[in-house]
């Protein structure tokens, strides 16, 4: 496609984002995004893994259920189209006190701005819209807008994604969207071992964020693997640095290219 179709795409997708607010799908996919989509035929399958040590002891008052000691899986498959368009699929499910729980399910377009325009930093964009069940999230249906915007600097990697979050069916349906920031600086130690620092935000609807002791920090000391250029391999803990979000999270991410 031509360069014309491309940023229209990107256009689209921006304009048909619904002004809505939701807060994120806790504790399920714990990850910054990085610009790259999967490469045109090739799909990745991904089990992201989270155990929250220290949560949410009580249900919350519109009766979304504890998060403390919870164990979530996200199944994650993604495929790619072209060389700038991909689409990904989750399952989400959530394991308390011995029983198995279907949270809900997502899906995930992606488009972005192909290696080829030679920009300096790369950018894509990240629509994920879907449903999570009562129980887990007071609102039911929700849309994740995510910019995102990185640059290899030789050993040293950044990522930013400044990702808007907005309700289509729920308490938060019709209120402007929530600010999620999440941020990644990574660092090649070895060929093999990168380590880095992950950040996770929450601040609140745009129109008005929360008080500063409500706003949502998290910091995760992180790990990735590179063991071969078909598997992604990602480790981390995450603390709040506020006591508003969950105070410790281990997170792991395990991938799997397919050509």
């Amino acid at each position: 496609m031509s360069r014309s179709h491309i940023v229209a795409a990107l256009l689209a997708t921006l304009a048909l984002a619904p002004l809505s607010s939701a807060r994120a799908q806790e504790n399920y996919e714990i990850q910054v995004y990085p610009s790259e989509t999967v490469e045109k035929g090739m799909t990745m399958l991904e089990f992201h893994t989270n155990y929250t040590a220290d949560g949410r002891r009580t249900i919350t008052p519109d009766s979304v259920l504890p998060t403390n000691h919870a164990l979530h899986e996200t199944i994650e498959i993604t495929h790619g189209f072209t060389p700038w368009f991909e689409i990904g699929f989750y399952t989400f499910l959530s394991t308390r006190e011995g029983t198995i729980s279907w949270v809900g399910n997502h899906v995930r377009p992606r488009v972005s701005v192909p290696a080829s325009w030679r920009w300096p930093v790369g950018v894509s964009l990240s629509q994920e819209i879907g449903y999570q069940r009562r129980e887990f999230s007071a609102d039911t249906w929700t849309w994740e807008i995510r910019p995102i915007v990185d640059k290899q600097l030789g050993r040293l990697y950044v990522s930013l994604n400044p990702t808007l979050e907005v309700s289509l069916e729920g308490p938060s349906a019709g209120a402007a969207p929530d600010f999620s920031p999440n941020a990644a600086v990574t660092f090649d130690v070895t060929r093999e071992i990168n380590l880095g620092l992950e950040y996770y935000g929450s601040y609140g609807p745009l129109n008005g964020f929360d008080a500063p002791s409500q706003r949502e920090h998290q910091l995760f000391p992180s790990i990735n693997l590179n063991v071969s250029p078909d598997w992604e391999i990602n480790a981390g803990v995450g603390f709040s640095l506020n006591n508003a979000a969950d105070n410790l999270i281990f997170k792991t991410i395990i991938g799997r290219r397919f050509h």
